[in-house]
């Protein structure tokens, strides 16, 4: 990129895949949200550098671990609550909108596309929405609102009303199963994809980091634009290490 401006050949490679594609899925990673001012977890001063990641069976086992987590999720919740979809999702909805782009496979937790307009069905979301909670016993979703207020003025953990279960964000924890819908749901999407475009991942956090592999050794075209290189680039058909906002706004059109 020159003068912040994303490299016009680089875009016009980008748009032919694009144009020549018909079945085009999408996999987000953190670095799709940073440009929409979400922290991302692993880079210098990322989330876990400021915070030890909370293992599943530690808040399972230890109430002080459970108090500790919601402590941090309100914490974060205004950066969270004044995210907006960026230039990047709105590419992304636009292509799902048309019909080229079929399914989004997202690592994130922010709910920002579906707030950019792409329909609950199209994202399969492999660690969860960090936007509301559930009971890890009997899965009924609660509203973070009402667990806010108990938690921050009467120090309430939340509870099902139902079972009496753990409430927790609809999140997946180090030391979670993946969630076996998803991932099979994701594979499917791979499998179909004729183009397959990471946005903003490292891609080390396996088995999710897999797809792009499978993808294109089932055949499709590999494109991945992500701000550093990754282990998966020479795999690739295109590598842009570049913004996804600009980069991708320019190929699909879309400010």
């Amino acid at each position: 990129m020159a003068d912040g401006l994303p490299d016009q050949q680089a875009v016009g490679e980008l748009r032919a895949l694009i144009e020549a594609a018909r079945r085009i899925v999408f996999f987000t990673g953190a670095g799709i949200s940073t440009e929409s001012g979400i922290p991302d977890f692993r880079s210098p001063g990322g989330l876990w550098t400021k915070y030890q990641p909370i293992d599943f069976r530690d808040f399972m086992r230890s109430e002080d671990m459970r108090r500790e987590s919601w402590r941090r999720k309100f914490a974060m919740e205004g950066t969270f609550a004044a995210a907006e979809p960026n230039r990047g999702h709105r590419a992304v909805e636009k292509l799902i909108r048309d019909g080229k782009g079929r399914a989004v496979i997202t690592q994130n937790v922010d709910g920002l596309h579906q707030a950019s307009g792409v329909p609950d069905d199209k994202v399969i979301e492999l660690h969860g929405n960090s936007t509301y909670a559930k009971c890890l016993d009997c899965g009924t979703r609660k509203e973070l609102d009402a667990i806010r207020e108990d938690f921050e003025t009467r120090d309430l953990l939340p509870t099902c009303i139902y079972c009496g279960g753990i409430v927790k964000t609809a999140t997946i924890s180090f030391g979670q199963s993946m969630p076996v819908d998803e991932m099979r749901r994701a594979e499917e999407a791979t499998l179909q994809a004729d183009l397959f475009i990471v946005l903003g991942s490292s891609l080390v956090v396996y088995p999710a980091a897999g797809f792009p592999r499978i993808a294109k050794e089932n055949g499709a075209d590999l494109v991945i634009l992500n701000r550093d290189p990754t282990d998966q680039d020479a795999f690739a058909d295109l590598v842009l290490n570049m913004e996804i906002g600009p980069v991708l706004g320019d190929a699909v059109g879309v400010n």
